[in-house]
């Protein structure tokens, strides 16, 4: 049984003491694959030295995250595009809009959402979307890019059905997480009216640990507990999660 982590920040300061350990915990679990999103590029130096530690295991993304669009975003903007000339990397993330903690830098948020699109079309990668308390905002600009060259992950969803529904309409999969299993996450409602093929799991660790972890730092190894929520919503084995979700991860980074 091979699990997929598609969206995890090992290179975060939070796991500076044993990030060894929680990468070797993970892989003794079957978490072997472990796509890791950009935040800006502060970190890049930490991903490609992540990479080299675990070159069978890590696979990078590139990009900016919509918390850190700042007044220097065109800076930014543009390291991400010569990081992705330069070299391979397997999405475009994560990217988005995020309202939640600050809603000064939207329109920039927007110039740089669709930009990075643009660039991920160029490269033909997938993108990874970061969305918060923004979904109006975010299929607005996917509605304008939409097409067969517009795919990839919708992070982190948390959306009610026709929000699930309509982020599929744009060939998006859905990353389910912790949030799964929270008694308030609502999703674990619906979601086994979203076909598996839609699903892929991700952990998002640091954040978001799954129950029985809620509260404390997030890491890959606990990607087992969501895909046993999974396999409890879908009425279907952990193996045959593990399987299916891995597989869509595979269609979306092409690895």
């Amino acid at each position: 049984m091979i699990l997929t982590d598609t969206h995890t920040h090992l290179y975060s300061e939070a796991f500076d003491e044993d990030r060894g350990a929680a990468i070797e915990r993970a892989i003794a679990l079957g978490v072997e694959r472990f796509f890791i999103p950009a935040i800006d590029s502060t970190y890049t130096e930490s991903m490609f030295d992540l990479e080299k530690s675990y070159p069978d295991n890590v696979f990078l993304m590139m990009g900016l995250h919509p918390t850190h669009v700042k007044e220097n975003f065109k800076e930014e903007l543009k390291h991400v595009e010569e990081m992705l000339e330069k070299r391979k990397f397997y999405a475009v993330g994560e990217i988005g809009i995020d309202l939640f903690w600050d809603k000064t830098f939207l329109k920039e948020q927007q110039e740089a959402f669709r930009a990075q699109i643009q660039l991920a079309k160029k490269y033909k990668l997938p993108i990874v979307i970061h969305c918060r308390d923004a979904f109006d905002e975010v299929f607005e600009v996917l509605e304008s890019e939409k097409g067969t060259d517009l795919f990839g992950i919708f992070h982190c969803f948390t959306g009610d059905i026709e929000q699930a529904n309509k982020a599929i309409s744009y060939n998006m999969k859905l990353g389910i997480g912790g949030v799964v299993t929270f008694k308030n996450g609502k999703i674990d409602k619906f979601l086994a009216e979203i076909p598996l093929d839609n699903i892929v799991l991700e952990t998002d660790s640091p954040y978001l640990a799954p129950v029985p972890f809620r509260g404390k730092r997030n890491e890959s190894a606990y990607l087992m507990n969501v895909a046993e929520k999974l396999a409890d919503v879908y009425g279907i084995s952990t193996e045959a999660i593990a399987n299916s979700t891995t597989e869509n991860s595979k269609q979306v980074f092409g690895i």
